[in-house]
């Protein structure tokens, strides 16, 4: 027995994994062990030494039971230690960068332009999409005999609703809210709608910005050097701006506004179609038939507005040849703009 008991002993002592204890136990202390074997001698023994022979034994067992439970407890942390040292992680290092999507180019742009503005005190102003007719055209001094109003140019819900065509009808509402008081600084951004057939450059749905200032003694000249500064902002600090002019319905006088091509610093290329220039908007003091519908007086305030379709900056500014990339949802093609955020 003592043979055995130091045989055991120094085999639990020398086990390392759960496997060499399992055949430790069974070898000794499994039912068909060595240990229990022992007491298979008993009937061999006088009557009178087998209590004590017997004592012996169960002795034994439960000294090597005691010390099999010690050695699994043993292993048992031993591998649990083992398996933390090799999933150990180093929160030193630098971790791998998640794939993640990027703000698509018109976002970055309306940002962009929104910012400039912000950074001048205007507010940001948002409409409804679903727009009435009387802020959509009435308040932006169109009557009902013209043009824009025809259907192949607007989506009509009915005689009264539509999908507005322009965001001047965020306008029309911000200068009903001021009802008549100054000064007023919004930059309206949204979608608009138009019944156009989608191409290269047009589409029935597209992304305008525009602007409304109005107060005391608000010039031509405040819009213009409003509309440089922007130019400047989205195209480069070499850029200038010249004004033409136009009509509009909701302006008086109205200017189409040009900028220097930042492709080719305004000496001709294909990208301003050899003329050194590119139309980027449509601006002009704000009509006094507008000032007065909203409860302004014409006689003492006046102001300017100006509108500028964003896909429009943003095909100049990257370089874009199809406004339908826009729309298409092509990874490739908006994964490209991660760097310009």
């Amino acid at each position: 027995m003592e043979h055995i008991q130091h045989d055991v002993l120094a085999a639990l002592s020398a086990a390392q994994t759960k496997a060499e204890l399992d055949d430790i136990h069974n070898r000794y202390l499994s039912k068909k062990g060595i240990v229990n074997a022992l007491m298979t001698q008993m009937k061999d023994l006088p009557p009178e030494e087998k209590p004590a022979f017997g004592a012996k034994v169960n002795a034994l067992k439960k000294t090597l039971e005691a010390a099999y439970d010690e050695a699994v407890e043993r292993v048992a942390q031993a591998e649990i230690l083992n398996k933390l040292a090799s999933e150990s992680i180093d929160v030193t290092l630098p971790s791998t960068k998640p794939d993640v999507g990027t703000l698509h180019p018109l976002t970055i742009v309306q940002q962009a332009i929104e910012r400039y503005f912000i950074g001048m005190g205007y507010l940001v102003k948002e409409g409804p999409e679903v727009e009435r007719d009387f802020y959509n055209f009435e308040r932006a001094n169109i009557p009902q005999d013209h043009p824009a109003r025809d259907m192949q140019d607007t989506f009509y819900i009915n005689t009264e609703w539509l999908l507005r065509t322009h965001t001047t009808a965020i306008q029309t509402r911000m200068l009903e809210d001021y009802a008549g008081a100054t000064p007023v600084k919004v930059i309206c951004p949204g979608k608009v709608y138009r019944k156009d057939d989608d191409d290269a450059t047009h589409s029935h749905q597209f992304t305008q910005m525009e602007g409304l200032v109005v107060g005391h003694n608000i010039s031509m000249a405040d819009l213009k050097g409003t509309l440089e500064g922007l130019a400047k902002a989205m195209f480069g600090e070499s850029r200038v701006i010249r004004f033409r002019p136009s009509y509009f319905q909701f302006t008086e006088p109205s200017v189409e506004v040009d900028v220097s091509c930042h492709i080719c610093n305004g000496k001709g290329c294909s990208t301003c179609k050899g003329t050194g220039w590119i139309e980027i908007l449509g601006a002009g003091m704000v009509h006094p038939n507008v000032l007065s519908m909203a409860g302004f007086d014409a006689e003492k305030v006046s102001g300017f507005a100006f509108g500028l379709g964003v896909e429009r900056v943003a095909m100049l500014k990257y370089g874009i040849d199809d406004i339908r990339h826009f729309y298409t949802n092509d990874l490739r093609f908006l994964s490209a703009f991660k760097r310009f955020e």
